[in-house]
């Protein structure tokens, strides 16, 4: 399953960003859907997670208070809104769908780059 994402690009620290996860096989409201990141030379994050039909949502410490998950399900998409953007935030992001205890798809990544 392919996830596609859109919505990265250059900001300045303090901005806003929104990523979009959307997909055309899969109805993501039946999957949780997860976003990660990662920096060059750095491992993969974990940044957030909504959960499938609901609207419950979990997020890491780094980006608590600053991003916020949500679901269009007439749209189909999964957004994440990134506020308060910092430099250490620059990285590539990916959305993930996650269902019966698997990873169903991924998108390709969108790079985010937060200048200072």
């Amino acid at each position: 399953v392919q996830l596609v994402q859109s919505g990265g690009g250059l900001v300045q620290s303090g901005g806003s960003l929104r990523l979009s996860c959307t997909a055309s096989e899969i109805t993501l409201d039946d999957y949780a859907i997860l976003w990660f990141r990662q920096a060059p030379g750095k491992a993969r994050e974990g940044l957030s997670c909504i959960s499938a039909r609901d609207t419950s949502t979990v997020y890491a410490d780094s980006v608590k208070g600053r991003f916020a998950v949500s679901r269009d399900n007439a749209k189909n998409t999964v957004y994440l809104q990134m506020n308060n953007l910092k430099p250490d935030d620059t990285a590539v992001y990916y959305c993930a769908g996650y269902y019966s205890s698997t990873y169903a798809g991924w998108g390709k990544g969108t790079l985010v780059t937060v200048s200072s």
